[in-house]
């Protein structure tokens, strides 16, 4: 299946307590007053009937996406990914759980990869439609709805399924750069964090980051190698905190048509279960940064490499 042809039917887990992807994480951050938290309907329902101290918390498995045609093997292990690119500061924290056992993966490779602020790829410049103009930049008020039926027209041009929509086929590099790329090995706790950028957007899809899970493999000089890939996912933003980036440089130079949320066919508009991060940064102020979390439900016995669905 192509990245356009969206999602494929999920595995439903009878025996499951929900979570809120990053909630504690965030808290424990002290961001202060004047803080902006974006979240799912869906992950605000699961705060409010999520019992406490019953320790370790399970939920549905995190959907399964293709890998898209920007995957290059992990060979960059490392928190700081930027690279010196520009753009709005954001810490990404993410979990990663047994969403069977509810117990935290360690020593699990996480890779993340996502476009540049003018939705640009490194290692594939030439084939990303990204790019800087003098245009209008986006503006409206937030159209998403993170659950329920997506609503209004369209105004992107749909993924055509080849490098510009983010399809499911893999690309060969054109360039040797490797900025916005990057693994880490999750912690005791299951944990890692990395520094990277706001992504900005590109023809055909909405503002996300890709991610692989790896487990049972071994660190080398190359870096991560053997084991299976158990999760192929992609995160995803609410629409508020895209127009709000859409007020800072670089982005506000794009030009490049923008889809919405509920436009795109790869985010299938279930919140957290889906990938949508949990935003928090300063209102007025995203410049100085955005934290972004999530916990993620994997199986750790089964193999989607991206190419499965």
């Amino acid at each position: 299946m192509t990245e356009n042809q969206g999602p494929a039917h999920k595995k439903t887990l009878t025996r499951r307590r929900l979570v809120i992807g990053g909630a504690a994480v965030v808290a424990a951050a002290g961001v202060g007053a004047g803080v902006v938290a974006t979240a799912s309907a869906q992950e605000e329902g699961e705060a409010s009937g999520a019992a406490t101290g019953q320790g370790e918390a399970c939920y549905r498995l995190t959907s399964e996406t293709t890998e898209g045609p920007y995957y290059i093997d992990a060979d960059k292990i490392r928190k700081d990914i930027t690279e010196g690119k520009e753009g709005i500061p954001l810490t990404l924290r993410l979990k990663v759980i047994d969403s069977d056992t509810c117990k935290p993966l360690k020593k699990a490779a996480v890779d993340i990869w996502h476009c540049d602020a003018l939705g640009i790829y490194s290692g594939y410049e030439s084939m990303s439609q990204g790019g800087p103009g003098s245009g209008t930049p986006p503006s409206g008020a937030p159209t998403d709805m993170p659950t329920g039926t997506p609503t209004g027209t369209p105004t992107g041009t749909p993924p055509s399924g080849g490098p510009g929509g983010g399809g499911g086929g893999h690309s060969e590099p054109t360039d040797d750069k490797r900025y916005l790329r990057g693994t880490r090995l999750t912690d005791q706790h299951g944990y890692v964090e990395f520094t990277t950028i706001f992504p900005g957007w590109y023809q055909g899809r909405a503002v996300h980051i890709h991610t692989k899970v790896h487990v049972g493999g071994k660190m080398t000089d190359a870096g991560y190698e053997g084991g299976n890939t158990c999760h192929t996912g992609q995160f995803f933003f609410a629409e508020s905190a895209v127009l709000d980036s859409a007020k800072e440089e670089p982005y506000s130079t794009s030009t490049t048509t923008r889809t919405t949320l509920t436009e795109d066919t790869i985010y299938d508009q279930s919140g957290l279960t889906g990938g949508l991060l949990k935003l928090s940064y300063r209102k007025g102020k995203m410049a100085r940064g955005v934290i972004g979390s999530i916990t993620m439900g994997v199986d750790p016995d089964e193999t989607h490499d991206g190419t499965d669905l």
